[in-house]
């Protein structure tokens, strides 16, 4: 089973954005491949989406969309 952590920058308002893709993950992964997801909370500008400690989304490499977020977690599941 798989775990997808989301850190998010708690000072820079994140959280509602981290909510949102947890959200998505959880209606997207419904079929069981996905044991749980974690909220981390971060600073410093921090929205990074790993899959079992394997980065798959930076902010700071990506623009922020959640569908895109959504399908860089599908190859790892």
């Amino acid at each position: 089973m798989t775990t997808v952590e989301i850190e998010y920058c708690h000072p820079c308002g994140f959280l509602e954005r981290a909510l949102t893709v947890q959200e998505a993950i959880h209606r997207a992964f419904a079929n069981g491949a996905l044991e749980a997801t974690q909220l981390t909370v971060g600073d410093h500008g921090v929205f990074v989406v790993r899959v079992d400690g394997t980065v798959v989304f930076d902010v700071a490499e990506d623009a922020f969309d959640t569908d895109d977020v959504v399908r860089s977690v599908r190859p790892a599941l």
